[in-house]
């Protein structure tokens, strides 16, 4: 949960500055090799409760449609699937692109933009030339 103090003003009185790097577009899928994944360097235990639907789910596709290597054991009610290193974990990577961020200015604050404006910088040098600016501009108007 997210504290946030009520503002004193309205939200048309605000400017929101991000600088953004959504995973979509500044990120991409990535192998354990590329990412010095330590579970794909020293193997993994999976274990699995066949006794619910999604572990009937998780151990079909294990046994049937991973393609990986493993070793089946059982303890109890569980199912042990033991993974020896040197394989792709289940894990999703992912690695930066090194792509520019963005450089957003937006009107309003968290509780939105009701003016509409949004602005995006070229560089991070102009982005941070707007929010001292506006600082500035702030303190003046605070004396």
């Amino acid at each position: 949960m997210v504290f946030r103090q009520q503002p004193k003003m309205p939200v048309s009185s605000y400017k929101t500055y991000q600088i953004a790097m959504p995973e979509p577009s500044h990120t991409r899928a990535a192998s354990c090799v590329e990412v010095d994944c330590d579970v794909q360097q020293t193997g993994w235990v999976s274990i699995i409760d066949e006794a619910t639907p999604l572990g009937q789910k998780q151990a079909h596709y294990i046994r049937r449609l991973s393609g990986r290597h493993f070793d089946e054991g059982a303890r109890d009610v569980l199912t042990l699937f033991t993974f020896p290193p040197g394989q792709e974990c289940f894990d999703e990577h992912r690695v930066s692109v090194d792509r520019e961020a963005f450089y957003v200015v937006r009107g309003g604050d968290w509780r939105g933009n009701p003016t509409g404006v949004r602005r995006f910088h070229d560089s991070g040098d102009h982005w941070v030339e707007d929010f001292a600016g506006h600082q500035e501009r702030l303190a003046t108007a605070q004396n």
